[in-house]
């Protein structure tokens, strides 16, 4: 996972951070920055976008701090700010030119640019799954790392994209076979496929 289990605030610091205290708010950073980073680079593919969504979800802590009271709410609420950044950056103009410009459709599962004429039998022996997962669109790839690494249920990740629950499910069932072909390991599959970073 990107590690939001892990980001674990004091009351204390906390209530300290409501109060607009900045040395709260940069102990609370510290506790958060490493997994939004680290979902967001999953998520998009690109370290600059992730910076950026990194930065974002910072401005919006900050400004929206006071709205929680239970330290125990805290990392939830943090991914699901950095969650919805990122798929602010996928739905975004900029995003979709840069997608139609190499080629691939966001709704379908093809290689990128340039692994298109490979054989995904013989892309399995030197491949992994950080580097499969790369190669799926980003809708199909948002939903994996969603479902399988975050944990979040279809219905969730249906309304956080503005689509359905049946859209969620659909883009995973042929997410996982994509990746299942691209690791070859197809018919091998079982659910979270992810979450093992091994097989799917």
């Amino acid at each position: 996972m990107s590690g939001f289990s892990d980001c674990n605030v004091d009351t204390a610091i906390l209530a300290r951070a409501r109060r607009g205290d900045m040395k709260a708010h940069e102990i609370l950073y510290r506790a958060y920055g490493t997994p939004v980073y680290t979902l967001a680079v999953r998520m998009l593919q690109n370290p600059a976008h992730a910076d950026d969504v990194l930065q974002e979800t910072s401005i919006e802590v900050i400004r929206k701090i006071d709205t929680v009271r239970d330290p125990r709410a805290f990392p939830g609420w943090v991914k699901r700010i950095a969650v919805n950044k990122c798929l602010g950056h996928l739905r975004s103009a900029w995003h979709r030119l840069a997608a139609h410009s190499g080629g691939a459709e966001d709704e379908g599962l093809e290689y990128r640019h340039g692994d298109e004429g490979r054989d995904s039998a013989a892309m399995g022996s030197d491949m992994d799954a950080e580097r499969a997962l790369a190669l799926l669109p980003a809708t199909a790839r948002a939903v994996v790392w969603l479902y399988d690494v975050e944990g979040y249920t279809h219905q969730e990740i249906g309304e956080m994209m503005g689509r359905t629950t049946s859209f969620s499910k659909s883009q995973l069932s042929r997410a996982h076979q994509r990746l299942r072909e691209l690791l070859g390991l197809d018919g091998e599959g079982n659910e979270r496929c992810m979450q093992t970073q091994s097989n799917c």
